[in-house]
């Protein structure tokens, strides 16, 4: 199951970048591979997850980071000991400071990984993952992150309506056939994160996001 949602993300992450960032997707992701493996039964998905993400650092300069989940503002590094600390030099030593403050002042959490924890101590950095959404994250939203793409879009798309909407909406919403779409929206009400509005038995009016659905995204604790 991992392999194959790993390979699809690369591959559209691939399809969709350019220069630098290309080339650097195209390098050996061994390592990254590696993290997002021990980090999948966590995260339950790799949805909302980019791969060697571009941003510009507030020296200018751009900076990459390995795998930013950009809903929870999480930026993952893999990092190994050969080259992140025995053959570094005092001005990349510098650069990686400064590159870390860059990624904080941008209100991203910097959560990085050694490669050794990632082989021989997997459950902990599990463990560790769990205790930062636990701390930061609503446990709702978290359930919020496991949906499938097209049942989130749904429930957003119909937060921000605030209102009724009808399968017609939801079609335009998601780009899908009315089939599928029936199906996406089945799926949400035996989940009751939305509701039936109007109509009779055998034929509603339309949808309304219902409170169990607004809650996923109440995203940080109290």
């Amino acid at each position: 199951m991992f392999e194959k949602e790993f390979e699809n993300l690369l591959k559209d992450q691939i399809r969709g970048a350019s220069g630098q960032r290309l080339e650097m997707l195209q390098r050996d992701l061994t390592g990254t591979r590696k993290m997002l493996e021990v980090l999948y039964p966590v995260l339950g998905t790799l949805d909302g997850l980019i791969l060697e993400y571009e941003m510009v650092s507030f020296s200018g300069v751009k900076i990459y980071g390995d795998v930013v989940h950009l809903d929870l503002r999480i930026w993952f590094e893999e990092e190994n000991f050969l080259t992140h600390a025995e053959l570094i030099t005092r001005d990349r030593f510098t650069f990686e400071r400064s590159r870390v403050r860059s990624v904080t002042i941008s209100d991203y959490m910097y959560f990085p990984y050694s490669r050794d924890e990632l082989e021989k101590k997997p459950e902990f950095c599990q463990r560790n993952l769990h205790e930062l959404l636990a701390r930061t994250t609503n446990s709702q939203y978290i359930e919020l992150l496991k949906l499938p793409v097209y049942e989130r879009e749904v429930l957003r798309c119909a937060l921000l309506r605030d209102k009724a909407f009808l399968l017609a909406d939801a079609c335009e919403w998601l780009n899908v056939t009315k089939e599928t779409c029936r199906k996406i929206l089945r799926t949400l009400e035996t989940k009751c994160y939305i509701s039936l509005v109007g109509g009779g038995p055998l034929r509603c009016h339309g949808f309304i996001i219902t409170p169990k659905g607004a809650s996923l995204f109440h995203r940080f604790s109290i």
